[in-house]
């Protein structure tokens, strides 16, 4: 089962934040749009389990559409987000718990560590990604006009680098050093810090980016326990 889940976690963050662009996200409440986000999720899925014709995956697909609608009708910010993943999570779920021999009858089935490499991938484009647009969604709300000015797309960027060096800390077993990551921020943001406003906001941005990124890699590395381990020399 476990083999099943991380190849459909993979095809999940892949369709999910990977190959869906702006554009479809904007519009996902265009029916010609959800079928066309849920054709590459099914795509996504029978290419990660090596499966074709497996009626689980059209069901993951179908799943994966009405979860989508019930998101476009609930709005933007934190909480809608946060529940869009934990369904689509809770659907990875079921089929992987209905249908376990999905990995073991595909194409892949050969390739006994494969499963390892996909759910570390699969972690790390949550963590980076993923949290990306759980921050964004929290501070969605705030008006952010009169904060100072700054590179575009900077933040961004400075986010997705935190939360991939937090990821692989992690699970290479080095969280002590996340600390050295916090106070190397700290000190480079001092100047920032000084306007209250402006340091609410990137406070705010940063515990969340950090929080996200541990919780996804303490929860890849559980995962990654049952599976075996990734060895590119004897």
């Amino acid at each position: 089962m476990i083999e099943t889940f991380a190849a459909l976690f993979l095809a999940h963050v892949v369709a999910d934040f990977v190959f869906q662009t702006n554009w479809m996200a904007a519009n996902k409440a265009r029916p010609g749009v959800l079928v066309l986000h849920s054709a590459l999720v099914l795509l996504t899925a029978q290419a990660a389990t090596g499966q074709i014709a497996a009626p689980a995956l059209l069901a993951l697909a179908a799943a994966h559409l009405v979860i989508d609608v019930a998101k476009s009708r609930a709005g933007p910010g934190l909480g809608p987000f946060l529940w869009d993943q934990a369904a689509h999570l809770a659907s990875l779920l079921a089929v992987a718990a209905y249908a376990p021999d999905l990995w073991q009858t595909g194409l892949w089935a050969g390739e006994p560590r494969l499963p390892t490499l996909m759910l570390f991938v699969a972690g790390g484009i949550y963590a980076i990604r993923a949290g990306g647009f759980a921050v964004g969604a929290l501070v969605s709300g705030w008006d952010t006009s009169d904060l100072p000015d700054s590179l575009p797309g900077a933040g961004a960027i400075i986010g997705q680098l935190e939360r991939a060096m937090i990821y692989i800390l992690v699970l290479i077993g080095e969280p002590a050093a996340i600390g050295f990551l916090i106070a190397a921020k700290s000190i480079l943001r001092f100047d920032a810090a000084r306007d209250n406003r402006t340091a609410e906001y990137v406070i705010t941005g940063t515990l969340a980016s950090f929080a996200w990124a541990l919780l996804v890699a303490y929860g890849t590395a559980h995962l990654l326990s049952a599976l075996p381990p990734l060895e590119f020399a004897p």
